[in-house]
Protein backbone atom coordinates (compact mmCIF):
# COMPACT_ATOMS: atom_id res chain seq x y z
CA UNK A 1 0.00 0.00 0.00
CA UNK A 2 1.34 3.44 -0.91
CA UNK A 3 -0.25 6.51 0.65
CA UNK A 4 0.12 10.01 -0.77
CA UNK A 5 -1.31 13.09 0.94
CA UNK A 6 -2.01 16.18 -1.12
CA UNK A 7 -2.36 19.30 1.06
CA UNK A 8 -4.58 22.28 0.26
CA UNK A 9 -6.27 24.38 1.28
CA UNK A 10 -8.54 24.39 -1.72
CA UNK A 11 -12.06 25.47 -2.45
CA UNK A 12 -14.56 22.68 -1.88
CA UNK A 13 -16.10 20.97 -4.87
CA UNK A 14 -19.86 21.30 -5.38
CA UNK A 15 -20.35 17.88 -3.76
CA UNK A 16 -18.33 18.77 -0.64
CA UNK A 17 -20.05 22.16 -0.34
CA UNK A 18 -23.49 20.48 -0.52
CA UNK A 19 -22.42 17.93 2.10
CA UNK A 20 -21.26 20.73 4.39
CA UNK A 21 -24.49 22.65 3.91
CA UNK A 22 -26.49 19.55 4.89
CA UNK A 23 -24.22 18.83 7.87
CA UNK A 24 -24.51 22.38 9.22
CA UNK A 25 -28.29 22.46 8.71
CA UNK A 26 -28.71 19.08 10.44
CA UNK A 27 -26.96 20.58 13.49
CA UNK A 28 -29.09 23.74 13.39
CA UNK A 29 -26.31 25.92 12.02
CA UNK A 30 -25.72 28.01 8.92
CA UNK A 31 -22.88 27.21 6.53
CA UNK A 32 -20.30 30.00 6.42
CA UNK A 33 -17.87 28.26 4.04
CA UNK A 34 -15.97 25.08 3.29
CA UNK A 35 -12.25 24.28 3.14
CA UNK A 36 -10.82 21.22 1.42
CA UNK A 37 -7.79 20.64 3.63
CA UNK A 38 -6.21 17.54 2.15
CA UNK A 39 -6.80 14.56 -0.08
CA UNK A 40 -5.39 11.21 0.98
CA UNK A 41 -4.75 8.83 -1.90
CA UNK A 42 -4.11 5.15 -1.26
CA UNK A 43 -2.76 2.88 -4.00
CA UNK A 44 -2.53 -0.86 -3.55
CA UNK A 45 -0.88 -3.41 -5.77
CA UNK A 46 -0.46 -7.09 -5.14
CA UNK A 47 -1.84 -10.45 -6.16
CA UNK A 48 -5.45 -11.59 -6.25
CA UNK A 49 -5.97 -15.24 -5.23
CA UNK A 50 -2.21 -15.49 -4.92
CA UNK A 51 -1.41 -15.51 -8.63
CA UNK A 52 -3.23 -12.76 -10.58
CA UNK A 53 -1.69 -9.28 -10.49
CA UNK A 54 -4.13 -6.69 -9.12
CA UNK A 55 -4.22 -2.98 -8.40
CA UNK A 56 -6.73 -0.82 -6.59
CA UNK A 57 -6.91 2.50 -4.85
CA UNK A 58 -9.07 5.12 -3.30
CA UNK A 59 -9.18 8.66 -2.07
CA UNK A 60 -10.34 10.31 1.10
CA UNK A 61 -11.08 14.03 1.11
CA UNK A 62 -10.51 15.86 4.40
CA UNK A 63 -12.79 18.89 4.50
CA UNK A 64 -13.85 21.40 7.13
CA UNK A 65 -17.39 22.72 7.19
CA UNK A 66 -17.29 26.22 8.67
CA UNK A 67 -20.71 26.26 10.32
CA UNK A 68 -21.71 29.23 12.47
CA UNK A 69 -20.70 27.34 15.61
CA UNK A 70 -20.38 29.39 18.78
CA UNK A 71 -16.85 29.96 19.99
CA UNK A 72 -15.48 28.06 22.98
CA UNK A 73 -12.67 28.41 25.49
CA UNK A 74 -9.95 27.38 23.06
CA UNK A 75 -7.19 28.02 25.63
CA UNK A 76 -8.40 25.22 27.89
CA UNK A 77 -8.76 22.86 24.92
CA UNK A 78 -5.22 23.75 23.79
CA UNK A 79 -3.95 22.78 27.26
CA UNK A 80 -5.67 19.40 26.90
CA UNK A 81 -3.96 18.94 23.52
CA UNK A 82 -0.58 20.05 24.90
CA UNK A 83 -0.78 17.43 27.66
CA UNK A 84 -1.88 14.68 25.28
CA UNK A 85 0.26 15.56 22.22
CA UNK A 86 3.21 13.18 22.72
CA UNK A 87 1.00 10.25 23.72
CA UNK A 88 -1.26 10.95 20.76
CA UNK A 89 1.70 10.96 18.37
CA UNK A 90 2.97 7.68 19.86
CA UNK A 91 -0.44 6.05 19.43
CA UNK A 92 -0.73 7.41 15.89
CA UNK A 93 2.73 6.05 15.14
CA UNK A 94 1.77 2.54 16.27
CA UNK A 95 -1.02 2.54 13.71
CA UNK A 96 0.38 4.55 10.78
CA UNK A 97 4.14 4.72 11.30
CA UNK A 98 6.23 7.46 12.89
CA UNK A 99 4.66 10.91 13.22
CA UNK A 100 6.13 12.98 10.37
CA UNK A 101 8.96 15.40 11.05
CA UNK A 102 10.50 18.38 9.28
CA UNK A 103 13.99 18.17 7.80
CA UNK A 104 15.40 19.59 11.06
CA UNK A 105 13.74 16.84 13.14
CA UNK A 106 10.90 18.97 14.52
CA UNK A 107 7.53 17.22 14.53
CA UNK A 108 4.85 18.29 12.10
CA UNK A 109 1.92 20.13 13.61
CA UNK A 110 -1.23 18.26 14.52
CA UNK A 111 -3.97 20.26 12.81
CA UNK A 112 -7.41 20.09 14.41
CA UNK A 113 -9.82 19.68 11.51
CA UNK A 114 -12.70 21.09 13.54
CA UNK A 115 -10.75 23.80 15.25
CA UNK A 116 -10.61 24.19 19.01
CA UNK A 117 -12.08 27.71 18.93
CA UNK A 118 -15.30 26.25 17.49
CA UNK A 119 -15.58 23.20 19.74
CA UNK A 120 -13.31 20.65 18.06
CA UNK A 121 -12.25 17.70 20.18
CA UNK A 122 -8.59 18.27 21.13
CA UNK A 123 -7.64 14.56 21.16
CA UNK A 124 -10.07 12.74 18.84
CA UNK A 125 -8.03 10.74 16.29
CA UNK A 126 -10.50 11.64 13.54
CA UNK A 127 -10.03 15.36 14.28
CA UNK A 128 -6.24 15.58 13.97
CA UNK A 129 -4.23 15.57 10.76
CA UNK A 130 -0.41 15.80 10.68
CA UNK A 131 0.60 18.72 8.48
CA UNK A 132 3.90 20.44 7.63
CA UNK A 133 4.47 23.66 9.57
CA UNK A 134 4.05 25.96 6.56
CA UNK A 135 0.78 24.28 5.58
CA UNK A 136 -0.47 24.60 9.16
CA UNK A 137 0.19 28.33 9.02
CA UNK A 138 -1.81 28.56 5.79
CA UNK A 139 -4.70 26.63 7.37
CA UNK A 140 -4.65 28.93 10.39
CA UNK A 141 -5.01 31.93 8.06
CA UNK A 142 -7.84 30.34 6.05
CA UNK A 143 -9.98 29.23 9.03
CA UNK A 144 -10.91 32.70 10.34
CA UNK A 145 -11.77 33.77 6.79
CA UNK A 146 -13.98 30.71 6.31
CA UNK A 147 -15.80 31.18 9.63
CA UNK A 148 -16.33 34.85 8.79
CA UNK A 149 -18.21 33.83 5.63
CA UNK A 150 -15.53 35.16 3.27
CA UNK A 151 -16.80 34.85 -0.32
CA UNK A 152 -13.67 32.95 -1.33
CA UNK A 153 -14.50 29.99 0.95
CA UNK A 154 -18.14 30.04 -0.14
CA UNK A 155 -17.11 29.60 -3.78
CA UNK A 156 -17.23 26.26 -5.57
CA UNK A 157 -13.93 24.71 -6.63
CA UNK A 158 -13.04 21.89 -9.02
CA UNK A 159 -13.73 18.20 -8.39
CA UNK A 160 -10.01 17.56 -8.04
CA UNK A 161 -7.84 20.63 -7.37
CA UNK A 162 -4.50 18.99 -8.13
CA UNK A 163 -2.89 16.76 -10.73
CA UNK A 164 -1.15 13.54 -9.79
Amino acid sequence: MRTTIYYGPWLCSAAWMARCESRCAAQGHRLMGCIWLADIKGDWSGRFLGFAPAEAGGRLAITQCCCDYPTTDAASLRRVWARAREGFRDQWGREFGPWPTQGNGDSWAGHHIRDLLHGGDPVAPSNILPVPTDVHGTYNTAYPQCYAGDAHWRSIGPDRPYAD
